[in-house]
């Protein structure tokens, strides 16, 4: 009998093991281990070199960086080089003339007081009587400062007092012929563009007009020494339309920049200061400390992580909860990788087309035999983003994006190719259809490069392709037993061998129990399409269907389908008996099966095809000769299905058992069949321990009904209620 403890799915182990913290952990172990291989490809590559030195070797730069000092020199020089924007500004006219109209303005004013003064000194004279500075009247130099202070301190101070004086003892008439001739003067030239230069030039030419004027000699001093002074330069330096064209001719300078892969020192020539300024700025001396590239791949690394998690979440496969199989995983990566950089280290040699053998296909080969292909695609994607950094020896950049996409597809093709060619013996073809994309796509890259090669080096790139390709197989081939026996994983491959009828075990069913080794072919053809249909692993399933009978060949007479042209050998002994025959072929199978090292998910499914089901037709034979009768001595004592495969596989066994015995089955009657037998299981708690939702129950009903149609043909009618029990009990 099974140990149940072996099987249950739902320890305290299990939930340990698969925790999320755990799940956690393994990514964050696989983002160290990847930022460890990818560390080194990232280093900033620094020179031992100083000032006035000679170089020994050429230098090139490995990023692009703008020289900042140099590109500010030359808009400097740009902004030097503009010439300052000069502008006639009709305001300055304006300006002079109303300062030469206030000065006039002042002296009507200043007239005005004297003239107030004088009248009130001859009321007192009259008769009034008023203080000695009411009395007082201005003196000249006292007139004569009273209109400085009024006027414009600009004209003031260019003004002698003389011409002050004059001013203030003209009549109305003549200042007002002083006013207009002055203005007149002024406006005229300062019309046309005056600049600093023309200034005493555009004041002799106001001086002119205003002589012009018959006017008595002091005034027409006073009117000309007014003018040249009131006269100034209004062509000026425009701020705004000089500080714009600066600034254009600054923008226009494009920036220096130092380029990626640009020859900054040749072989032999002597470091001057600007060179040395020229490596440090591209990160090559020891005077710099670049840590930007470490963040930025940490960064990248990051997003990986984070992909992959979303992708293993989202997607229907067992890493999805399965901490295992995610650390499976995570060893085949990390193995993949490692391989990866040891090759990396033959990009330095000559040529450098001999990398072409790293065997990336590898790794994507084996997680889809172990465990998906849809996984191993996205490894794939993960690996090209690796390969792109950790063979980057012969390029500035940080990733070599040609190495990137030789990865990528290298990987692609192993998992594409070997989904059609799963059987080892077959591995050969694979290894040579992953050369050939090899080949095809490492010379797509090379053309696209346009990169002259000589025959040689195409020879080599040629060889290390195809060799990449079948050293890629043989480490899958060669790696797959260790990580199948260390994980307990089954695959694909592993599937397929199993499945081949000279295996001895299946030999073993053929010969002593060929009813039953044709049962168990039916039964796998049903699971195996109805395991499909929801998801599950039909190639699994229908293996497991060869072997689930295997315990049958231990007392094969007592099984209906191998009663050939013999009596039943039940009708001779007690119910309770042939009950406890019946019940142990799934156990003795198990054991058989043990002994032969089948993998465990083959052992399971033996052990669990028939749950806890209930051998009625035994069960109600024992009731009619006794009432003393154990309910459960005549139920298998499980454990019941724990996995998808397993409770499908129970149904196909029943239905298959419950179809072959009906006489002229139609269509309607096995539809009618297959939906009890399904129903029964579900109301007696047979699918209770495993994930199987009631939509997928109804897709397997509905696969399991179309492979029925045209197998089976007139039989005998299947016993409804009472007589069922003895199909169900004998198979």
């Amino acid at each position: 009998m099974a140990n149940r403890s072996s099987i249950d799915q739902h320890t305290w182990w299990n939930k340990i093991k698969n925790h999320r913290y755990i799940r956690f952990i393994l990514f964050c172990l696989l983002g160290l281990v990847t930022f460890g291989l990818l560390f080194s490809n990232v280093i900033p590559q620094t020179v031992d070199i100083e000032s006035g030195n000679v170089a020994t070797d050429s230098i090139r730069s490995p990023v692009t960086v703008e020289n900042k000092a140099e590109t500010e020199r030359l808009q400097q020089e740009a902004i030097d080089s503009v010439e300052p924007a000069y502008s006639l500004n009709p305001r300055y006219a304006d300006n002079q003339i109303e300062r030469l109209n206030d000065v006039f303005a002042s002296v009507r004013l200043v007239q005005l007081e004297i003239r107030d003064q004088r009248g009130e000194l001859t009321s007192i004279g009259d008769g009034g009587s008023e203080t000695e500075d009411q009395q007082r009247v201005w003196s000249e130099e006292e007139q004569i400062q009273e209109l400085r202070d009024r006027i414009s301190p600009e004209i003031a101070e260019q003004l002698s007092d003389d011409v002050m004086l004059t001013f203030l003892e003209s009549s109305s008439e003549e200042l007002q012929i002083a006013q207009e001739t002055s203005t007149s003067a002024v406006h005229d030239v300062m019309s046309e563009e005056v600049s600093l230069a023309q200034v005493e030039t555009a004041r002799d030419l106001a001086e002119e007009k205003v002589r012009l004027v018959s006017v008595r000699g002091t005034l027409e001093e006073a009117m000309a020494q007014l003018t040249r002074h009131t006269v100034t330069a209004n062509f000026m330096i425009d701020e705004d339309a000089t500080l714009e064209a600066r600034e254009a001719a600054a923008e226009s300078v494009e920036p220096v920049l130092i380029r990626e892969g640009e020859l900054l020192v040749e072989e032999g020539q002597v470091i001057t200061s600007d060179v040395y300024d020229q490596l440090t700025l591209a990160g090559l001396t020891n005077d710099t400390s670049v840590y930007t590239p470490y963040f930025g791949l940490a960064l990248l690394i990051f997003l990986m992580m984070f992909l992959l998690s979303y992708y293993l979440n989202d997607a229907n496969t067992t890493l999805k909860s399965n901490n295992t199989h995610l650390l499976l995983f995570m060893l085949i990566y990390t193995v993949t990788l490692s391989v990866m950089k040891l090759t990396s280290f033959l990009q330095p040699l000559d040529p450098d087309g001999i990398a072409y053998v790293v065997p990336a296909a590898a790794g994507t080969m084996l997680v889809s035999m172990l465990l998906q292909s849809r996984v191993a695609l996205f490894m794939s994607f993960l690996l090209g983003i690796a390969a792109g950094i950790m063979f980057n020896y012969h390029t500035t950049a940080i990733m070599d994006y040609s190495f990137a996409l030789y990865v990528f597809f290298s990987g692609v093709a192993g998992v594409f190719f070997l989904s059609k060619s799963n059987h080892i013996s077959r591995m050969l073809k694979t290894g040579t259809l992953i050369a050939a994309v090899n080949v095809t796509i490492a010379s797509a890259l090379l053309l696209l490069k346009g990169v002259p090669i000589t025959l040689v080096e195409t020879g080599i790139y040629t060889g290390s392709a195809v060799a990449g390709g079948y050293i890629a197989i043989i480490l899958a081939v060669g790696l797959l037993p260790f990580f199948e026996a260390g994980f307990g994983i089954l695959s694909t491959s592993k599937l397929i061998e199993l499945s081949n009828p000279n295996h001895p075990l299946l030999r073993k069913i053929l010969l002593e129990a060929p009813g039953t080794y044709h049962h168990s072919v039916v039964v796998a053809n049903l699971a195996e399409g109805a395991c499909e249909a929801i998801g599950a692993n039909g190639l699994l399933a229908r293996v497991g269907a060869y072997y689930h009978d295997i315990g049958k060949t231990k007392r094969p007479q007592f099984f209906i389908e191998n009663q050939m042209r013999i009596s039943n050998p039940h009708d001779k002994i007690a119910p309770k008996v042939s009950a406890s025959i019946i019940i142990a072929h799934p156990y003795d199978g198990a054991e058989m099966l043990k002994k032969y090292r089948l993998p465990k998910e083959i052992i399971d499914i033996a052990e669990q095809h028939h749950g806890t089901t209930q051998l009625k037709y035994f069960y109600f034979k024992a009731r009619e000769k006794s009432t003393d009768v154990k309910e459960s001595d005549y139920r298998y004592p499980g454990p019941k299905a724990q996995t998808k495969e397993s409770a499908v596989l129970g149904v196909a066994d029943s239905v298959e058992a419950a179809v072959r015995s009906m006489q002229a089955p139609t269509q309607e009657k096995i539809e009618e069949l297959v939906k009890k037998i399904i129903n029964d299981r579900l109301e007696d708690g047979q699918f209770d321990e495993c994930d199987l939702t009631l939509k997928e129950l109804h897709t397997a009903y509905v696969s399991i009904c179309e492979s029925l149609k045209g197998t089976f043909h007139s039989r005998i009618d299947y016993p409804d209620e009472k007589d069922l029990p003895k199909v169900e009990g004998e198979n």
